[in-house]
């Protein structure tokens, strides 16, 4: 297993700067080119991953300033892979939901394309020696989640088992080569699924799909594994899991027990990220099935909402999660991205410097270490 490049980490995303938003709705509205928008997005590139160096963070990420929304904009770039616009709505209490993307499997998944290859490359251009750069991609797991069987083609797909999870995989392995290839060293992939599988409203869903949610989170361990099967050796593969992170709202709750033995302990992936900034995640417990070698960065600080997390509090709680699990295998993060979608949180541009001080100071202070 590899090491995280530090005690205290980042999810990845930040809030767009006005100046991008404003380029891309002129870009929407052909009043701009593409090549324009990117220039526009390599300036705000640049001065997010200063800010991220001055912040004190080793990995540094381009924001996701790319990117509309942090799964779509790579899914649909796979072959095989057809996904529509989420679509907002409002809830009874005045509140906005992103209602889930419908994600289809229309044809043989393979990997049309260099996906990321150039957004790594501008982003390593702009990092300084002594800091690591790191790409975000979604899930695999999102192809199979979202529709079930009945979003994967029957045509293309006849059986699911093993032939779906196989190209997915070789998919998934072909744009981990390509980064490889570029440098990449750090790739973080997001997971809303199985935190989705943790909440009893989206197990009833699964099982309204036809799906066993007891049974799924040991399935979805496999499938991740044919991915890291396939990771060039010497690239850190991580997880982040992701209870919803719209406008500052959330879409799951629940303890990590019904998944934590199939994602700690199945899983062969080097660290993952879980969300712990409130009782929405349940107590630590679930932790005690992490293996040797592996880390969990746990996520205690929020990003929804820009009112500071006690250091005092933030301390008593990593000493309750090594209860459950060796201190030298945890680390420290914010629970998500302050912008998992173009839209961003409902926070201040400044309390994100805030927050991610707090992570690294409160992580010097725990274990004395970058």
């Amino acid at each position: 297993m590899i090491k995280l490049p530090a005690r205290y980490d980042h999810v990845g995303s930040f809030l767009r700067p006005k100046y991008l938003l404003e380029a891309r709705a002129q870009k929407a509205r052909g009043d701009i080119t593409p090549a324009q928008l990117r220039k526009v997005e390599d300036q705000a590139i640049t001065e997010i991953v200063k800010f991220q160096e001055d912040v004190g963070l080793k990995s540094i990420t381009d924001g996701e300033f790319r990117r509309t929304y942090f799964h779509i904009d790579f899914l649909e770039q796979l072959g095989g892979v057809k996904t529509d616009i989420p679509v907002t709505v409002k809830k009874p209490d005045g509140t906005e939901e992103l209602a889930p993307p419908v994600i289809r499997v229309i044809d043989k998944v393979r990997h049309a394309k260099d996906i990321q290859k150039a957004d790594f490359e501008y982003l390593k251009s702009q990092v300084t020696p002594g800091h690591t750069a790191k790409v975000t991609i979604p899930s695999p797991t999102m192809l199979h989640f979202r529709g079930g069987r009945a979003g994967i083609s029957k045509e293309a797909y006849p059986e699911l088992d093993p032939v779906f999870y196989d190209d997915v995989a070789k998919a998934y392995g072909d744009e981990l080569r390509s980064l490889y290839a570029a440098g990449c060293r750090y790739v973080q992939m997001d997971d809303t699924n199985l935190a989705y599988l943790c909440d009893e409203k989206m197990r009833e869903a699964a099982r309204q799909r036809g799906d066993d949610p007891n049974e799924l989170p040991h399935r979805y361990a496999k499938f991740i594994n044919k991915v890291v099967a396939q990771k060039p050796e010497g690239m850190l593969l991580a997880m982040h899991l992701c209870r919803g992170n719209f406008k500052s709202t959330h879409a799951a709750a629940g303890n990590y027990e019904p998944v934590a033995e199939a994602l700690l302990k199945e899983m062969d992936l080097d660290a993952f990220f879980l969300e712990y900034d409130d009782e929405r995640s349940g107590d630590f417990r679930p932790l005690r099935y992490l293996p040797k070698g592996k880390t969990v960065v746990l996520g205690l600080v929020t990003t929804k909402f820009g009112q500071l997390e006690s250091k005092d509090a933030l301390k008593r709680r990593i000493e309750e999660a090594a209860k459950y699990a060796p201190m030298e295998q945890l680390a420290l993060s914010p629970q998500c991205g302050f912008s998992s979608t173009v839209h961003g949180n409902n926070i201040a541009v400044e309390d994100q410097r805030s927050k991610l001080r707090l992570v690294i100071e409160t992580a010097r202070e725990m274990w004395g270490e970058d």
